[in-house]
């Protein structure tokens, strides 16, 4: 399981003992089979992280760590003059390339994503054939009503599966917002766009064997060739995938799952996430402390 860890909101406690999401998701990792957790982390965060976070799961998973650098770039390339945003979800799982030679899971450190979700990753990476001539992958695809806040606009890749269950297409929508009968995608707010809220979409929880890695190798070159002078560009796992899909180099198997996502996207968020994570205690999905 890769695990991105973007800043110290992940060590806000939301569990009755403190436990974080992250604590929830690991969790649910190793009780779905996963044998290793790798976090990509900033390195200026490595031994707050390493203490508060880490220090937890030593001995119940293995744990390794990655870092991503904005100066960690393929030979040839530097970065501009006065660029300071990180290079997008494709670089953070790039900078695990040393530490990943399994089929992986990826997730977002903030995202509760739940038991079952892990339960079909787990199940997919244990059979995808890691020597196939194209690629087999996996999304976990989360209804869209079941994503939305209440409190503004979220960005979601909205899935198109095939008749055959695998991924046709990922649309990104940046500015989707509930409503009464379901969902609307506002980006151009004189043509919105409707949505039922049943739509699948992806939460950033895919499944990709090892040869994804070097994938992303070439798709970051690429990348860089057309934008690495931008200051705020980024290379996104989800696009990297479409592209794989279009050229006939991977199949991604769509995985939907019963479990509810639930995320702090606005900071008035945070009690629907701890009242969910209480309601599964309540329900006896998770013990009331997670790690006695």
């Amino acid at each position: 399981m890769g695990s991105r860890y973007g800043g110290l909101k992940q060590l806000d406690a939301m569990g009755p003992n403190g436990e974080t999401v992250l604590d929830y998701s690991v969790y649910d990792a190793i009780r779905a089979g996963f044998g290793k957790v790798v976090f990509v982390i900033r390195r200026d965060f490595e031994d707050v992280f390493r203490e508060q976070v880490g220090s937890k799961f030593d001995d119940r998973i293995t744990v390794e760590y990655a870092f991503q650098e904005l100066g960690d770039l393929p030979e040839g390339f530097s970065v501009p003059e006065g660029r300071e945003k990180p290079w997008g979800t494709a670089h953070a799982v790039r900078a695990a390339r040393d530490v990943i030679s399994e089929p992986f899971g990826m997730i977002n450190a903030d995202d509760f994503y739940g038991a079952d979700a892990y339960q079909k990753l787990g199940d997919f990476l244990r059979t995808a054939s890691t020597s196939a001539d194209v690629s087999e992958y996996c999304m976990v695809g989360f209804e869209l009503k079941k994503t939305l806040s209440d409190f503004g606009s979220v960005a979601r890749g909205v899935c198109e599966a095939g008749a055959d269950g695998k991924l046709a297409k990922v649309q990104e929508m940046t500015k989707i917002v509930k409503t009464d009968d379901g969902a609307e995608n506002q980006e151009d707010e004189a043509n919105p766009v409707k949505l039922t809220g049943d739509e699948l979409v992806s939460m950033n929880m895919w499944g990709f064997t090892p040869a994804f890695i070097q994938e992303i190798e070439e798709k970051f070159v690429a990348f860089l060739q057309e934008k690495g002078g931008e200051m705020k560009s980024e290379c996104y796992v989800p696009l990297i995938v479409d592209e794989l899909i279009n050229e006939k180099r991977a199949t991604v198997d769509v995985l939907a799952t019963d479990s509810t996502w639930f995320g702090v996207t606005y900071q008035e968020d945070k009690p629907h996430v701890q009242k969910s994570i209480q309601d599964l205690i309540a329900s006896g999905a998770y013990p009331e402390n997670l790690w006695a």
